[in-house]
């Protein structure tokens, strides 16, 4: 049997027993052949993490950038594999690197607008797409990458960090046990200023600058364009993946309307003009994004949930996450809990007992192993379940009905702000399979 058959024949079938926890199929101890498409700073990031492990070869590299493969060929050498395969000279190298039968698995993490059509290319070449965030920018590419997965059966997993962050894992425990009740409400977003990110002159430090496009550096060059252009909630899944998790969202549960807000857009003018004068050529751009987008969900089991998109304005970082049940409240904003009969009566309680109590069984399990990967370890934790679903040939915890599911909230907002905040109806992408759907998300010992 063709590899491409086995893997489509072993997903269908592990898709079948999807009331149980992700089938195991293969050997443990077999090696995984990765490509990186995209070696920038998060792609090198994955890259740092897959050649600490020995189940792992990089097989192949692909990026326009030639400091970037430069950056990423010296990591691999240090790292003692061998010498992967460079794939760069235009914008469309990585369907050479696709053609390629020596790859299993292949991380995608490039700017925005090249995550669907790479994702979508890599699942037809027959291999694993695990796809950075977010993974689609409109409705189109969203149907694309659920329409790609059912056909090749090849799955595609989101690689959304922050499911596997400690304590939102440990709250995900404590929603399992029933500890808040029935689930009510959820609060959610992506606060962190980004002003330093999106601008940069490209002779100074990154982030000492104003400019960005051609003139920009990393991220510059590309994302706040994205702010010119749009106006939504650009980069949702950071606070839906978790929440969607706990709410087994595709799994029994999904997303059926949202209505949204923009506030006025304010924070990238001023950046520019207290950095660079008013004087200068970009304080004439017009910034379409509002600095604050708020986005309301409503689900067909009856919980409501708020999403925040804020980067453009001073503030310290805070993904702003509230999960309240019949029973109880936990807010990150403050790191504390409350349950109705075992907290004092109207007050807060530090949340950090809770968390060693009932942190989560991958963490207790793997945590040594997280020790010093990025954000806090959880990007261990993402590529070592992207990693394993290719390894055991099975479907991924994270799969393309989530991608789209979650994606969804940034064309979806901004049709909903366009139209003075008219709510707008969830496509259903499970084609009606979440009815049936069992959670799957870390209720395997091993990912």
């Amino acid at each position: 049997m063709q590899r491409r058959e086995f893997i489509q024949t072993t997903f269908l079938a592990a898709t079948a027993f999807s009331a149980a926890k992700n089938v195991v199929f293969g050997k443990d101890d077999r090696t995984v052949r990765l490509a990186f498409i995209g070696v920038g700073l998060r792609g090198r990031s994955h890259l740092r993490q897959a050649l600490r492990r020995s189940d792992v070869e990089i097989k192949a590299i692909c990026d326009i950038d030639a400091q970037a493969i430069a950056a990423a060929e010296k990591m691999i050498n240090e790292s003692g594999q061998k010498k992967a395969r460079v794939f760069t000279g235009s914008e469309e190298a990585y369907l050479t690197l696709l053609e390629r039968s020596d790859i299993d698995g292949v991380v995608i993490a490039t700017p925005w607008l090249w995550h669907t059509p790479m994702a979508v290319a890599t699942m037809k070449a027959g291999k694993y797409a695990g796809v950075e965030v977010s993974a689609a920018n409109t409705l189109q590419e969203c149907w694309d990458l659920v329409n790609t997965s059912e056909a090749t059966k090849m799955p595609c997993m989101i690689l959304e960090n922050v499911c596997y962050r400690r304590d939102v894992m440990a709250v995900l425990n404590m929603v399992r046990q029933g500890l808040f009740g029935e689930l009510v409400h959820l609060e959610c977003g992506y606060q962190h200023d980004l002003r330093h990110v999106k601008f940069n002159n490209g002779l100074q430090p990154y982030g000492a600058g104003v400019e960005f496009g051609e003139k920009g550096l990393s991220e510059a060059r590309w994302r706040t364009l994205h702010s010119v252009k749009r106006n939504g909630d650009l980069y949702p899944t950071h606070g839906i993946g978790p929440v969607a998790t706990m709410l087994d969202i595709n799994r029994g549960n999904r997303f059926i309307s949202l209505t949204a807000t923009a506030s006025k857009t304010r924070g990238l003018h001023e950046y520019i003009v207290k950095k660079g004068g008013e004087d200068h050529a970009n304080a004439g751009v017009r910034f379409n994004l509002g600095d604050v987008i708020t986005t309301g969900i409503k689900t067909t089991n009856g919980e409501s949930i708020i999403v925040k998109h804020d980067t453009n304005l001073p503030r310290p970082y805070s993904l702003g996450f509230r999960v309240q049940g019949t029973k109880g409240i936990w807010m990150d904003l403050n790191n504390s809990i409350y349950f109705e009969g075992k907290s004092p009566a109207h007050r807060w309680e530090s949340d950090e007992k809770l968390m060693q109590e009932y942190d989560h069984p991958l963490w207790k399990k793997y945590a040594e192993s997280a020790s010093g990967a990025g954000h806090g370890g959880m990007d261990w934790f993402v590529l070592h379940a992207f990693v394993e679903s290719v390894k055991r040939k099975a479907p991924t915890p994270l799969d393309a009905y989530d991608a789209a599911a979650w994606s969804a909230i940034s064309p979806l907002s901004e049709n909903s702000i366009a139209l003075g905040g008219a709510p707008q109806s969830f496509p259903d992408f499970t084609r009606g399979k979440w009815i049936k759907r069992r959670p799957v998300f870390a209720l395997d010992d091993t990912y």
